[in-house]
Formats: structure tokens, C-alpha cells, sequence
């Protein structure tokens, strides 16, 4: 017996080698056509901002002031994907001044404009005992998602 040509024999490499980077791209081949065949690609496109808001309302117990909404800081959102919704305590049910885009309540700022950090948006006339959430809607308005609260100092 020859030691020597055991290790220089290397014919059943190449074929192992070949079979394995072909089922392995076959895999992830399969794999891509499938998130597309199945509309995963899509969801991945619409998952909620990751941004920070706060709220500011400096009036009264059983008085009415202004709620100001303040863009903290996070990913730019459009203006028309930002919802305001809430309810008036008192009268249990959603209350007039609320339930609109954030560009109804901002300044200058149209449906099509980004809300950046450092905007704010102002709600006049809110009870001390409404309740307010921002809430984010895709464009499609398939999914959404609340990003702040705000419970009045009565609520």
C-alpha cells in the first residue's frame, strides 16, 4: 500500500463541495422568492416609527388650556400619518377638537410634510379630563400604532 497516494488523492472533494454550495443556494433562493411570493417583503416596509413625543398642557383642574405635542426626537414622520384621537371625560365620548392628522393642528405644516424633531403641534381648549393619544397610521392604513398618551390631571 502506497501512504503517499491516500494523501494525494483529492478526487471526491470537488463533488462534495460542488453539491453543497448548489443545495445552499438553492436554499436561499428559494427563500427570497418565497418573502416575495408572499408579501413579507411588503410588511417589513410599514413597521411603526421609532420617535419620541411628548405632551405639555399647563392648565387648570376642571379648567380648559391648549395640549401641545412636541416631536422629541426619532425617525421623521409624515404629517399625514399622525393622528391625534381621544375623549372628553365628562362626556364619555370622543371629543370635537380631537381626531384629525397632526397638520390640522400645526402651523404651517401641510399633509405631505415630514414631522421632524423639535415640531410641535397645539390642540386648543382641552378639558382637563380628556384623554389624548398620537397615534400612527401607514399610508395604506393597514397597521398602526399608538406612540404617546396623555391622561388629563382629572381623568
Amino acid at each position: 500500500m502506497k501512504l503517499n497516494q491516500l494523501f494525494a488523492d483529492d478526487d471526491a472533494v470537488s463533488p462534495v463541495i460542488g453539491v453543497i454550495l448548489m443545495v445552499a443556494i438553492t436554499v436561499i433562493l428559494a427563500a427570497v422568492i418565497a418573502t416575495f411570493v408572499l408579501g413579507l417583503g411588503d410588511q417589513v416596509s410599514s413597521t411603526t416609527p421609532q420617535a419620541s413625543f411628548s405632551f405639555e398642557w399647563n392648565g387648570e383642574a376642571g379648567g380648559q388650556a391648549p395640549l401641545k405635542i412636541t416631536h422629541d426626537g426619532g425617525e421623521t414622520i409624515q404629517a399625514q400619518n399622525l393622528y391625534v384621537r381621544g375623549s372628553d371625560g365628562t362626556a364619555g365620548g370622543p371629543a370635537a377638537n380631537f381626531g384629525n392628522t397632526w397638520d390640522t393642528y400645526a402651523t404651517g405644516v401641510g399633509a405631505t410634510s415630514d414631522v421632524q424633531a423639535g415640531m410641535t403641534a397645539s390642540i386648543s381648549d382641552v378639558d382637563s379630563d380628556a384623554e389624548a393619544r398620537l397615534v400612527w397610521q401607514s399610508t395604506a392604513g393597514d397597521s398602526s400604532s399608538t406612540l404617546k398618551e396623555w391622561t388629563g390631571p382629572t381623568a
